[in-house]
Parts: C-alpha cells; structure tokens; sequence
C-alpha cells in the first residue's frame, strides 16, 4: 500500500500481484479504479474512472466513475407525492437526496492494513437532518489479486428500529475488448421479474427479461426483482472473463434487486449495481436495524 499526493487530494494505492486499487478514503470512502497490468505490460480497467475527472472535494460525488456508496437509500425517495422526501417508521417527512449522502460525505480511517482498509463516516449536520438515528456506519475493503469485496456496516446506537437500502454503485469498463463493442457482452442474471422506475416513482414492469445483451436499450435503466440468487455475472458471450458479483455470500435475499444502467450508448462504461431494494425503499422500508445490533452488506467482485 502506498499513499498518493494528487490534485491535492490524499488517495491508497494497494498493490496486489496484477492488480492495482486506488481509493479516496476521505471523500464518499470512494473505490476510484480497479486496474489490472497484463502479461505484456498493457492496463485493462475494470472499475472505469473518467480521465481528468476529480479525485476528492464536493464534485466527487457528481462523477460517473468509480463505485460510489448509496446510503442509507439508492435511488429516488418519495412521500405523499414529493420527491426528495422520505416518510420515517413514526410519519415524519424529512429530505432525502436521491441516493442519500454518504457518496458525498467525509471519512475518518478505523483501520489500515496492506491488503485492507475500513472506514468509519462521520455524518454532518445536515445529515440528522435527514436521517435522525443515533448510528455508526462503516465500509471495509478487502482487496486480493483478481478480486475484492466491499462490506457496508450499520451499528444501532440508539432506541429506535433504524431503516436501510444500502445500493452499491460500481462502473465498469465496457468494452474491455479493443475489437469488440457492449453489443458483444450479455449479462446473466436469474431475476424472475424486472421492472423500471418512473419519476412519480411508480415501477412499471418489464416484460423484457429475455433481453440481456448490453446494447439492449431495454437494459437501462431496468431493475432486476425476485432474485433466485445472490450471484451475477457479465462479460463476452462466449463466456469468458466473465466478471462475477456477489452478495452477501450468493444467498437470495428479500427485497434484493439488481440495477442495470449506462449513460448512453457511447459512454465506455456499464453499471452492475446490486441494492438492497427498490428506488423509494426509504418510504416503504423492509430492511430495519434493531436498537443495540448491526447489519451488513457484503458484496464480492471478482474476475473469473
């Protein structure tokens, strides 16, 4: 591991056999790249990071690249019709930004290894404004040569029953192929539903699951439900380097969904993105931590 003075930000580099991570641990706990050194010398990305975008600050949480944190809710929330509300277990109606705040917020190090960090956030504020738990929330990163995994930890402090929806929110790089296009990668997925999300926040359904080429307009922004298992994988259609993802061991879930979403067709990159549940979960919340226990969120990347 080696520390990194860059645009004056402070980023990790951990070094692990081919494969090299760099991470903001200050700022939104940010995984920035995933990058592996071939035989030959040449660099394949998997986490794709945009080239001359920002490495730290308040713009970090603005950039398509990396694998931000969505917590305590991914994607929009909605109560009594308003977007950018949430309705608590007790009726409150308090702001929540679409995908929370701890991609925007600041970190403190709990712990650093060589081969792991883990990283305590430290909420503001405006925060309790919008999230009044007494809580600790933490993430660790273990990284190995061809593989790591992410773990989101919430500890209940308080009296009260805490909801969550944690969404994890990686870009990979898509093509990986110099010859090939995203027309070229499909996606295996064993949802048994599939659904989109509207800005009123309503999910119609998707009858489109058969659709799973990356080039598929019907792929993005589509919301993948009923999961048989915790288990993904993406890549070339003749199956190999197939990039696997998996969640909380591989064990199907409740309420666990998979987000599949690009920018437009041009960008080169693709998001791969396992939630805890749907847009909107801060209001119909089926994830609670209990007073005086903990939860995790556990998820595994890995190139096979």
């Amino acid at each position: 591991m080696e520390t990194l003075e860059i645009g004056g930000h402070k980023l990790l580099k951990f070094g692990i056999g081919a494969s090299s991570y760099l991470i903001n641990p200050t700022d939104g706990a940010r995984l920035l790249n995933w990058y592996i050194t071939l035989a030959d010398g040449s660099v394949r990305d998997i986490i794709y990071w945009p080239e001359n975008a920002p490495l730290g600050g308040s713009e970090l949480g603005d950039v398509f690249g990396g694998a931000p944190i969505l917590f305590p809710f991914a994607g929009g929330s909605w109560a009594d019709g308003r977007e950018g509300f949430w309705k608590t277990p007790d009726g409150s109606i308090l702001p929540m930004r679409k995908h929370g705040f701890a991609n925007w917020g600041k970190y403190d190090t709990a712990f650093l290894g060589e081969n792991e960090i883990r990283l305590r956030y430290m909420p503001s504020s405006e925060d309790a404004k919008s999230y009044p738990y007494d809580y600790e929330f933490e993430v660790c990163y273990r990284f190995g040569e061809l593989s790591y995994s992410f773990e989101a930890l919430l500890k209940n402090k308080g009296a009260k029953r805490i909801p969550w929806s944690l969404g994890y929110h990686p870009y990979f790089t898509m093509p990986w192929h110099r010859n090939l296009t995203k027309g070229d990668y499909r996606l295996v997925c064993d949802a048994r539903k599939a659904c989109y999300v509207r800005p009123d926040g309503s999910f119609p359904v998707a009858d489109n699951l058969e659709k799973m080429c990356f080039s598929d307009p019907e792929m993005s922004p589509r919301i993948h439900t009923h999961l048989k298992s915790g288990v993904f994988r993406f890549g070339p259609k003749n199956g190999e380097e197939d990039i696997t993802i998996k969640v909380d061991g591989g064990a199907a879930k409740p309420g666990y969904c998979l987000v599949t979403w690009t920018k437009d067709a041009e960008t080169p990159f693709y998001c791969v993105e396992p939630w805890m549940g749907l847009p909107n979960s801060s209001t119909n919340a089926k994830h609670f931590v209990e007073p005086n226990s903990q939860a995790s969120f556990v998820v595994e990347v890995a190139i096979l």
